[in-house]
């Protein structure tokens, strides 16, 4: 780590007050270029000390980066790992506020949900499956906390990946009779047709992030438990939303979900 501990709280402040205030703020390492990961995902540990010290729950976990088109679209090239917190999580056809976030978008998301608790070193696409109850449609909503939504990989691990909102919903669908990679999936704005995919989008498949996120939080010593939702990583490229739209999910045998924006 290159950065000390007050530095950490202090910009670990700096972002979770962004997030609360819907202000933005140039990418911190413009500030602190000496920054490593440890340091990015310590920033990131520390909003959710925060969080969790003003008794909110973690509500899920979440990979972010996870296809091609996003780290293409982000330019980044590997992908990174956040949290949920409770008071992201949005009713199935509910309502997001536009005016709590800053410029908000949409990506269209696998969602895992664990029944057998997941820890590295060694875990894999096979692992993920043996461990996960069920899977279903989630739409996330990130909300970069930097201004004009421009970034470097550290700065938004720092950021919590952007997480702002999410909406899980349609058909809980075992894992053995669904393939994952080829599941299509459709994402709708206003009742028209913006995006579209396949679960292999997400490197390959999308067990296969959950298991990157396992080996990861392995080797920090620390596992995901059983009951665990995890958002597997936008299937396509993210879209933006304003006030006024009504996005919707579907994934081929899964059913829906959706949101409305106010």
């Amino acid at each position: 780590m290159k950065l000390d501990q007050a530095t950490i709280k202090k910009l670990a402040e700096h972002l979770e007050n962004c997030e609360l205030n819907a202000k933005d703020t140039p990418k911190i390492t413009d500030d602190h270029p000496e920054m490593d990961w440890d340091d990015a995902y310590a920033i990131q540990d520390e909003i959710k000390r925060r969080k969790i010290a003003r008794g909110h729950k973690i509500a899920g976990l979440k990979a972010g980066l996870t296809s091609h088109a996003k780290m293409k679209q982000m330019g980044v090239e590997t992908p990174c790992f956040g949290f949920m917190a409770d008071y992201y999580a949005l009713p199935d056809g509910g309502e997001c506020k536009v005016s709590e976030l800053i410029h908000p978008k949409v990506e269209p998301e696998i969602a895992f949900v664990l029944k057998k608790a997941l820890k590295g070193p060694g875990c894999h696409i096979g692992s993920v499956l043996a461990a996960t109850d069920f899977v279903l449609p989630g739409i996330e909503v990130i909300d970069s906390r930097y201004r004009d939504f421009k970034f470097d990989l550290k700065s938004v691990i720092a950021d919590n990946t952007s997480a702002a909102r999410f909406v899980i919903g349609g058909n809980p669908v075992y894992v053995g009779d669904v393939d994952l990679r080829t599941v299509g999936i459709v994402l709708e704005k206003n009742g028209e047709p913006v995006a579209f995919g396949a679960g292999a989008a997400v490197l390959g498949h999308p067990a296969a992030a959950i298991a990157m996120m396992a080996n990861h939080l392995g080797a920090r010593g620390e596992e995901i438990p059983a009951g665990t939702l995890i958002l597997s990583g936008g299937v396509t490229e993210a879209v933006a939303v304003a006030a006024g739209d009504n996005v919707t999910l579907k994934i081929q045998g899964m059913g829906s979900t959706s949101l409305r924006f106010i």
